[in-house]
This record gives C-alpha cells, structure tokens and sequence, in this order.
C-alpha cells in the first residue's frame, strides 16, 4: 500500500468511528436528543410577557390550526409525546379541562414532538383527548418556544402574549385556576 492510502485511512478511521458512535447514541436514544427531558414534577417557569411565537401545525386529521387563527382566547399550548409517561399521566385531566371550558374563549393546541403521527393518534384515541393536537415533526415549534422537556405547557392570552409557562404533568384544578385567571385578564395565581 503507498503511503497515500495509509494517510487516508489513518484520517478516514476517526471519522468512521464518529459516525458509528452517533449512530449507536441515536438508536439509544430513539432518535431523541440526549438534551431533551422528561418533566416529571409540575412547576412554573418564569417567562417575559410578549408576543407569542406564531405556529402554522399540521393536525392528526390532515388540517392545519395556527396561533393567528386563535387570536381572541386563551391559549394552551401544550407540547408532549406518546412515549412520555408524565404526558401519559396528565392528558385525561386536560381531556377533560377542555371539555368543561368548551364554548368559552379557551382553545387547546397539542404539539406531538419526536413521535409517530401513527402513535400521535393512538394516544389521542386512548386518553380522549379531543382538541386539536398535531406532531411537529422537524421541531420547529418546539425551538421558537425554547421547549427543553416535556411536557411543557405554554398560557397565551387572548392578544396573543405568552403569559406563563409550566413543566410537568399538570393537575385539573391547576390548569383550571389559570385558565381562569387569565380569562379575568389578570395574574393572581402564581
């Protein structure tokens, strides 16, 4: 062998052995980043009062719902994935909030990320959850609102201001005392 083809492969092995080892972290991982977690315990993130990131999500049933579109209620903008157990735990309680609020200025936004629009659905079905949910599947939602775990809850008041933000699997009368403190227009529930 020249001399050539040793410097080649003398390069090419470190590469090689990178390429290998992402791969095997990607299958570990599945697919997820090694960033990103699981919040298992409910807790309020402060955030800065301002417009909230406009979103275009394509839903499980083939339309698609933006943040323009909801102007006028309060939004729950909520981000989880089938696989995650807190995600699992909390849905019949927001299934279930949505529910009651029905026919007021409240609407709901499920954003499925790092799943399977076939999973998606699955889990929709299974906990009822009957307001519109979509997968974002290149993440591109879930980086314009800084998610870094799920689940992830983001309150938008009806001018279309992210007002709070919560992680963790949130409870029924929780969700309901903000829900209805922004409805009031104000802040008193911290």
């Amino acid at each position: 062998m020249s001399r050539r083809w040793w410097i080649l492969l003398a390069a090419g092995a470190p590469v090689l052995g990178l390429v290998a080892l992402l791969a095997w972290a990607s299958v570990q991982s599945g697919g997820r980043p090694a960033s990103f977690g699981i919040n298992r315990q409910l807790g309020e993130v402060a955030v800065e009062a301002r417009p909230a990131e406009e979103f275009i999500l394509p839903l499980l049933d083939g339309s698609s719902i933006s943040l323009a579109e909801l102007r006028g209620n309060v939004v729950v903008l909520d981000f989880w994935a089938s696989w995650c157990p807190p995600c699992q735990e909390e849905a019949p309680a927001l299934a279930k909030v949505y529910r009651e609020y029905a026919g007021r200025e409240v609407q709901f936004v499920g954003v499925d990320i790092w799943d399977r629009p076939e999973d998606a659905q699955k889990f929709t079905e299974k906990y009822g959850v009957t307001y519109p949910s979509g997968v974002d599947d290149r993440g591109r939602i879930a980086i314009n609102y800084g998610v870094k775990g799920i689940p992830e809850k983001f309150f938008i008041d009806r001018g279309g201001v992210l007002r709070r933000k919560f992680v963790g699997p949130m409870d029924e009368t929780t969700l309901r005392r903000v829900l209805d403190d922004l409805l009031a227009g104000g802040r008193k529930f911290r």
